[in-house]
């Protein structure tokens, strides 16, 4: 039997690797904490209509991308899906659990794992990780400027550079009807030189025609800007966001063709691309949704977020060239001369970590020069010894691992010891 592997677009996250995650996910929590945020947790697996009523049946997350499961535990005919983002699963809990009723501006960041059936490239997996945030309960472009603050916020922490931030407004709901009608008789004429996806996209989803990678699709869509269908209450809004942008010194361009992958988005959109990514150079975006809430079932509520593709941030950071975090050195090996001591090993490990001191202690029966090495592999400071002498006066031997410096102490001076760091 050939040794089994984790599937094509899926990655294992090595402890060595795991370090930086956690650094990323530390640092976001601390600037999602001063800007007042929440942690939300929602289920890795929905009722499928939770994403095709959102994303729109014809967007290609769903008509290409999604994972679909069979319901086996719940009703009959039930279809189930994979989360592929996070902003539906936020705003279905936040109507399930009547959130919006209990305060009047929610504001909460999510951290886990979506999924898409993608062709597995350099950028694009099949399991990916996201770090978000949404806003329900503000229809003010200043809560855009501070949304897009925290972000670069965010960014700065990680220690990315290089990052542009692209934004544009998408108009309101009757804007967008009248962009897309636009957009699908100005290229109906050219239909037949669209690519295969966008011959599709022209009936479907015409917007997306303009996010096309394709050479031609671009050349036949170049000359459309979007802003152009925006009403004046929509221009004066996105006036007020990019006045505010500049005003706070948030550095961005103003792109009149973009567009977001999904068809919730309504004003305000935004994208923000690292160089270091090659042709899929988008660390992540978002934007206004304000419609998204009623169409799921609830109150009228305006909302904003947005969300960072983890992967895609270890990618800009590594081709900026820092290296992963160092593993934090461990400050204590506990050793045993024989196997007589190893209950006293035992003890005194969790003696040391009730009083929040990490320690490594040896289990097993082996040479104390092959634990002082292995102490030496884990970073420690210092190796607190068992031996038979040790275990009879209530003593151990404390050794610093740098110097090689070793004496005897009582256990209540040794840990005091280690506790101050020498």
């Amino acid at each position: 039997m050939n040794p089994l592997k984790a599937l094509g677009g899926t990655s294992d996250i090595l402890p060595e690797e795991a370090r930086a995650w956690q650094q990323l996910e530390h640092q976001a929590r601390r600037v999602f904490h001063l800007y007042g945020y929440q942690e939300i947790r929602t289920p890795l697996i929905e009722e499928a209509a939770v994403f095709t009523s959102s994303l729109g049946e014809a967007a290609e997350i769903v008509t290409k991308q999604m994972y679909f499961l069979e319901d086996r535990g719940g009703r009959g005919g039930r279809s189930a899906a994979l989360r592929p983002e996070g902003t539906a699963s936020v705003v279905r809990a936040l109507i399930e659990h009547g959130l919006d009723r209990t305060a009047g501006l929610c504001r909460f960041y999510y951290l886990g794992p979506m999924f898409r059936a993608e062709r597995p490239q350099k950028g694009r997996r099949r399991q990916f990780h996201q770090i978000g945030v949404e806003v329900f309960g503000s229809a003010s472009p200043h809560q855009d400027v501070e949304l897009l603050l925290l972000l670069k916020r965010l960014l700065e922490e990680w220690g990315l550079n290089g990052w542009k931030l692209r934004i544009n407004s998408l108009g309101c709901r009757e804007d967008r009807a009248k962009i897309v009608e636009h957009l699908r008789a100005a290229l109906a004429p050219q239909a037949a030189k669209l690519c295969e996806d966008c011959r599709v996209r022209l009936e479907k989803n015409p917007l997306r025609i303009l996010d096309c990678k394709e050479e031609r699709c671009r050349e036949l869509s170049g000359g459309m800007d979007l802003f152009e269908g925006v009403c004046a209450a929509c221009k004066e809004n996105f006036a007020k966001v990019t006045e505010g942008l500049e005003r706070a010194q948030v550095p961005f361009e103003r792109d009149p063709r973009l567009v977001r992958g999904l068809d919730y988005y309504s004003r305000t959109c935004f994208e923000v691309v690292h160089p270091g990514l090659g042709s899929q150079d988008a660390l992540g975006g978002g934007g206004r949704y304000d419609d998204l809430v009623e169409l799921l079932g609830g109150a009228p509520t305006p909302a904003i977020g947005f969300a960072v593709g983890l992967e895609r941030v270890l990618m800009a950071l590594e081709s900026a060239g820092p290296k992963p975090p160092e593993a934090a050195a461990l400050p204590v090996y506990v050793a045993t001369v024989t196997a007589a001591e190893l209950p006293n090993a035992l003890q005194l490990a969790e003696q040391l970590r009730r009083g929040g001191i990490a320690c490594f202690a040896n289990l097993e029966e082996r040479p104390l020069g092959r634990q002082m090495k292995q102490a030496s592999s884990l970073g420690a400071r210092f190796a607190l010894i068992l031996g038979p002498d040790e275990v009879k006066e209530g003593n151990v031997t404390v050794k610093e691992m740098q110097s090689g410096e070793q004496k005897k102490e009582s256990i209540a001076d040794a840990i005091r010891r280690v506790s101050d760091g020498g």
